[in-house]
């Protein structure tokens, strides 16, 4: 057993999401959104190095000591899977894990709309799961993904950075690739899935120009892409496809999306007060015609607006999610008004409201 193991069966034990181990602190716990100090002493760089070391493949160390930070994965039989990121920083060498939960929840279990679980069933297209950081982004596209594993008959192929989430082929068949392990990056793994015969490829990260054009691409020819981007709602996640590319393509690039893109879910998770946990506010944008004529015009501005009027498709804005969460008292209205977009929406619900609101 390795001697970082006894960290991460704490974690298991106190529900943290996360955990920081870096030279010169103590070990810290994410727990329901707040960081909490382990009660242990201040790590030293050379002995934290070591304990480090005994979880990473001599591939990933050599990468990190060439480069200065990598990415891995950890498991330990049982209990759960890790995602780590190792890195120098000024007092020495620091990593830190976020859990993947050996059970993959399915979307009954996370309490997700009707129209996600028709996502999964589509014959083709592309469908982003956005949000920043830590606001459960895989755990999400991870039950898409096993609602197809379990309710269609074809080929998924998972192309991450680590993997994280371990599908077992139910009635697909699922096969998971790991960037840097198994492939060199997402774009080569990206071209070489078009001759694999996927149904349904997962895209952990599209972070570049290439990987994005190369998912569009087999959007357009008949597979169904899952992919994840780090973007706060859906009119952005548009805006920000298009302007990665250059000016003189942007015109051709919105056409391409208006007709590959098929859904944006953005989500931002929030710390429960009736109970231990967190809820996500999902917002919903499903391409409609109207939708794609916005994007090809490129009105992207008015998106929210169509998505006020297109309930009866499924779709959500933010704003009414975080707001359904408030009136169920899942979140605090302080909560609902950092996050939100429209925040004169959520004044009422502060015990001491800002004299002006659209300063913050």
């Amino acid at each position: 057993m390795a001697q970082i193991d006894a960290f991460f069966k704490l974690m298991h034990e106190q529900g943290a999401s996360d955990l920081h181990m870096v030279a010169g602190q103590q070990p810290i716990l994410r727990v329901r959104g707040d960081m909490e100090k382990v009660k242990y002493q201040v790590l030293a760089d050379d002995p934290l190095k070591s304990m480090l070391y005994e979880v990473v493949s001599e591939e990933k160390i050599k990468s990190f000591e060439e480069t200065g930070d990598v990415d891995f994965a950890y498991e330990i039989p049982g209990l759960a899977r890790y995602r780590g990121n190792l890195f120098m920083q000024k007092y020495g060498v620091g990593a830190v894990f976020r859990e993947i939960p050996a059970n993959i929840l399915s979307c009954e279990q996370l309490g997700l709309p009707e129209v996600m679980k028709r996502l999964a069933l589509l014959p083709k297209g592309m469908v982003l799961v956005t949000g920043p950081t830590g606001s459960g982004k895989s755990t999400t596209l991870a039950a898409l993904v096993d609602q197809a594993n379990r309710t269609r008959k074809d080929h998924i192929l998972t192309i991450e950075d680590p993997i994280e989430f371990v599908h077992q082929s139910r009635n697909c068949v699922v096969n998971h690739r790991e960037v840097g392990l198994h492939t060199k990056s997402f774009a080569a793994a990206l071209r070489g899935a078009l001759r694999e015969d996927p149904d349904i490829i997962m895209v952990g990260e599209m972070r570049d120009l290439e990987t994005i054009t190369l998912a569009m691409e087999a959007a357009m020819t008949g597979h169904l892409v899952f992919g994840t981007l780090h973007t706060l709602n859906a009119n952005k996640t548009v805006d920000r496809i298009i302007e990665i590319f250059p000016a003189s393509q942007q015109a051709q690039v919105r056409s391409t999306l208006a007709d590959a893109l098929k859904a944006v879910i953005s989500q931002t998770l929030f710390k429960r007060i009736d109970q231990k946990g967190r809820a996500a506010a999902l917002e919903i944008m499903i391409c409609t015609p109207a939708v794609r004529n916005l994007i090809r015009e490129g009105k992207t501005y008015q998106i929210p607006s169509v998505m006020q009027t297109g309930k009866k498709f499924g779709m959500q804005t933010l704003d009414d999610a975080i707001m359904d969460l408030l009136n169920k008292g899942q979140i605090s209205g302080e909560d609902a008004y950092l996050n939100g977009i429209n925040k004169s929406k959520f004044v009422s619900y502060l015990k001491n409201p800002p004299v002006d609101f659209t300063e913050i």
